[in-house]
């Protein structure tokens, strides 16, 4: 009966989803880095701002917190200049994945009214080492496709439209070229078909667990919506720019990521951001 017992124990344990590591503050990756401070009225989170990696990012999330970036104001409509993040919520909180805010809506649909480009090295991350369509004839699971609708859509409507295939015709008279440059395909060409472009001579960071990255609809339509990963996330590798990384105060970000939410895995009540400073 305890053989039973155990090994029914050790089964359960074994079942149970990995928990996060303990918080505890991270070494700085690059010592020249900005820290910018985020007081929460959950607690600080202290992030380093990788100013090397994502310049131009770095730039707009320091300007926009420090007032020095004029942005459209979304009650006037009028440009204007402040601390852009005080007072701005996590809108969208999902426990095991991540936390987002930077939204002045605060429903997701606000910005600063400009958008500006990605900044990612694809190769950098390895995107062109991975094979788009594996030998067995599915997709690299970075793609995220679940049915041959998602093949479609993500990977061969794109790519005809690369190739200028219009019709069946040209389609049926170009099907050996087409196969052939499936097989070529690797996870960066797929997403470069999508829209996105990448840049060479940045040194890009994985979208791992404590990294704060720049949300957004689509290739080059960056504002001023965050997020601020959970745990490792692989699948948005190459389509969200990450510009810096959680050094101290994760505990607080845990602690965020598990209040109680509504639709749209909003907070039922509010998750402020009271300030972001750069650290002196």
């Amino acid at each position: 009966m305890r053989i039973f017992l155990a090994s029914a124990i050790l089964m359960l344990l074994t079942a149970l989803p990995a928990q996060p590591a303990l918080a505890q503050e991270v070494k700085k990756t690059d010592p020249a880095n900005p820290v910018a401070v985020m007081k929460t009225n959950h607690g600080d989170i202290e992030i380093e701002l990788f100013s090397k990696a994502a310049p131009k990012t770095v730039a707009n999330f320091i300007g926009l917190a420090e007032g020095t970036k004029e942005y459209k104001d979304i009650k006037t409509g009028k440009k204007t200049k402040g601390n852009f993040f005080d007072g701005v919520i996590f809108h969208r909180v999902i426990e095991g994945f991540m936390i987002q805010g930077g939204d002045p809506r605060g429903t997701g649909t606000g910005g600063p009214g400009y958008r500006f480009e990605d900044e990612i090295n694809a190769t950098a991350l390895g995107l062109d080492s991975l094979k788009a369509v594996q030998k067995n004839g599915g997709a690299h699971r970075y793609l995220s496709i679940r049915s041959q609708r998602d093949f479609q859509r993500i990977i061969l409507m794109p790519l005809f439209r690369t190739l200028g295939i219009r019709s069946q015709a040209e389609l049926n008279s170009r099907k050996d070229k087409l196969q052939k440059k499936i097989d070529e395909l690797t996870v960066k060409k797929v997403y470069e078909n999508q829209g996105y472009v990448y840049s060479s001579n940045l040194k890009s960071h994985h979208p791992k667990r404590g990294v704060i990255a720049m949300a957004n609809s689509g290739p080059n339509t960056n504002g001023s919506q965050f997020f601020i990963n959970l745990v490792d996330t692989p699948h948005l590798t190459g389509k969200h720019t990450v510009f810096g990384k959680v050094i101290k105060g994760m505990s607080v970000v845990d602690k965020i990521s598990g209040v109680p939410v509504g639709h749209g895995s909003k907070p039922k009540k509010e998750v402020q951001i009271i300030s972001v400073r750069i650290k002196k």
